[in-house]
């Protein structure tokens, strides 16, 4: 399995069928904005991709942010008079500098990504009111893992929780989802066309056929951990 330094690069290049491919990822936006109980007007989007979040909240919004460093996708975000793109890494620092306090802060699966968990929860906290988290954990694709004998590059949902607590007041919930297919190819072919996997070291030949040949399940896995909560005073 790939690991998350490059995956931005492989977001770009599978823009288009990222977007026919990331059905997880839209149960995950919908669960994840069904959820959220304030009205928000003016809304930051990390890895807003190309614009799952913006097209389900609904109701007057003053200001959305959507930042992203794959930029074929954020060619694919919805574009109106309240919206700004931004193409930008959301682990830099100096992203932040330039942003003004948000209602609410979304991230829909793609925290996981982040180089630094700890940091990006900091930087957020110093930019908002209120968040709403969909983060991908180690769980995902736990079959291929004990198949391969490879690590997980996901970050577990006991470490997101504990680096949560820091900082925020919240509720949470753990989903697992699973995803049906015919046969190993196919399972194998979502795995690369739709960025859940990231993007730097892929599977080996030898992985590659192990799983075709010896996947034993009809389905993937996912887990998918939800946040919903405010920065803590003080």
């Amino acid at each position: 399995m790939p690991d998350k330094s490059n995956h931005t690069d492989e977001f770009s290049k599978r823009a288009k069928s990222y977007t026919k491919h990331n059905i997880i990822q839209k149960k995950v936006a919908k669960h994840l904005i069904s959820n959220i109980s304030s009205k928000a007007k003016t809304i930051l989007d990390l890895g807003a991709g190309s614009g799952a979040i913006y097209e389900l909240i609904h109701g007057d919004i003053d200001k959305f942010v959507a930042v992203d460093l794959a930029s074929n996708l954020l060619k694919l975000h919805p574009k109106d008079k309240n919206v700004q793109i931004i193409t930008a890494n959301f682990d830099d620092k100096k992203l932040y500098e330039s942003l003004e306090l948000f209602d609410l802060v979304v991230a829909s699966s793609s925290l996981q990504w982040s180089d630094d968990l700890p940091n990006i929860l900091s930087q957020i906290s110093k930019h908002t009111k209120e968040i709403a988290f969909a983060i991908f954990c180690d769980k995902t694709f736990k079959t291929i893992y004990n198949l391969t004998l490879l690590e997980s590059f996901l970050p577990s949902s006991q470490f997101a929780l504990k680096e949560l607590e820091k900082l925020y007041e919240f509720k949470y919930e753990i989903k697992d989802y699973k995803l049906d297919f015919k046969d190993n190819i196919s399972k194998f072919r979502y795995i690369k066309n739709s960025g859940v996997s990231g993007g730097k070291k892929q599977l080996s030949y030898k992985d590659t056929k192990k799983i075709i040949k010896d996947y034993p399940l009809d389905y993937l896995e996912f887990e998918v951990l939800f946040v919903w909560g405010k920065v803590k005073e003080g």
